[in-house]
């Protein structure tokens, strides 16, 4: 498995992610883009991280 650095200004809890750190509950990503799918967004549930990438099988994800 690859180990990759974290960011710890993104933290992150969504291991089935390419960029999640692995090690840590952090992106390895050097910043991401937030946006929604809403067009009037009022709650958390309204905003997405579009930086996400589906993590591929050896990530150690159990996907």
């Amino acid at each position: 498995m690859e180990q990759k650095c974290c960011n710890k200004s993104i933290a992150c809890t969504v291991k089935q992610c390419a960029h999640h750190a692995k090690s840590e509950d952090f992106c390895s990503l050097n910043s991401i883009r937030v946006g929604t799918h809403e067009a009037n967004p009022t709650m958390s549930q309204c905003v997405d991280c579009e930086s996400f990438r589906l993590g591929t099988r050896d990530c150690g994800c159990n996907l």
